[in-house]
């Protein structure tokens, strides 16, 4: 069997060419409601179809949440399984933003659900939380770089319940979210252009206050309905600015049910391209 492409390679292609925006699909009920859709199966059915064929072409990241669709059981999940494999086809990287956190088996588990190969639900990258301990997170690491794929840990979010723990004193000395970069950039260390182990850190934090040179993706959420811009990126993130991922939902996706509305109001946020980095 050969050896996949690295995710920090095929990540920067994409950004590269595309541009670095990361549209999230979160088709909430309000959502829905706000399309003239149902809150059932078929109205998700819908929504997400149209998000996909509108974006999965031109942008470089799509990130659905998967906990939209797992409120549907089964025929949730379906759609879910659809539309990372037609996003995928399309040429878009699908990052699964799951958010999962536990260890052992169970992580071993939540690996092979989002980054083997032969899963149905099979993604580019997946979000986890390391605050079991970063080291509770090595079955989804291990199994990343196995396939080729990425994992994207939470540092430092922008919910303000999150800094009671984030910006609580390690044993180090340091916030307990430096230490988690930390462990990041020692997994990314030598990784050309950039590893595959990227951070979740805030758009509307302000100045972060920590050192995100990790030498991986930092996902950025936050820009458009939360209030971030594209050009707040610099002062959170300095001279990682590079590597960042802007990611919106609410501000293109509020739109619809037409599949033009998605598609402009991803250029819109898409064109101011020199606030990260004038990739």
């Amino acid at each position: 069997m050969s050896t996949p492409e690295p995710f920090g390679t095929r990540l920067r292609r994409a950004m590269d060419a595309r541009g670095p925006l990361c549209v999230g699909i979160d088709p909430h009920a309000s959502l829905l409601t706000a399309w003239g859709l149902a809150d059932d199966v078929n109205g998700l059915e819908r929504f997400t179809r149209t998000v996909v064929e509108a974006l999965a072409d031109r942008v470089a990241v799509l990130k659905p949440q998967s906990a939209f669709f797992e409120r549907f059981g089964s025929r949730g999940l379906a759609v879910l399984e659809q539309a990372v494999a037609e996003a995928r086809a399309a040429g878009a990287l699908v990052l699964m933003d799951a958010k999962r956190g536990d260890i052992g088996s169970t992580m071993g588990a939540y690996a092979e659900a989002f980054l083997d190969r032969r899963s149905p639900l099979f993604s580019d990258a997946v979000t986890v939380s390391p605050y079991l301990g970063f080291g509770s997170l090595r079955p989804a690491l291990d199994q990343a770089v196995l396939s080729g794929c990425g994992v994207f840990v939470l540092a430092l979010t922008s919910n303000p319940e999150g800094a009671e723990v984030q910006r609580a004193t390690a044993s180090g000395g340091g916030s307990l979210a430096q230490l988690m970069l930390d462990h990041m950039a020692d997994e990314n260390a030598g990784a050309d252009p950039m590893g595959p182990v990227g951070a979740v850190v805030g758009a509307t934090l302000g100045a972060a206050g920590v050192d995100l040179d990790i030498n991986g993706p930092l996902l950025a959420p936050g820009i458009g309905a939360q209030g971030a811009t594209p050009a707040d990126l610099p002062g959170v993130f300095g001279g990682a600015v590079r590597n960042v991922v802007p990611s919106v939902s609410r501000g293109v996706l509020r739109h619809g049910p037409d599949r033009a509305a998605p598609a402009c109001g991803a250029e819109r946020f898409a064109g101011d391209r020199v606030a990260v980095g004038g990739a």
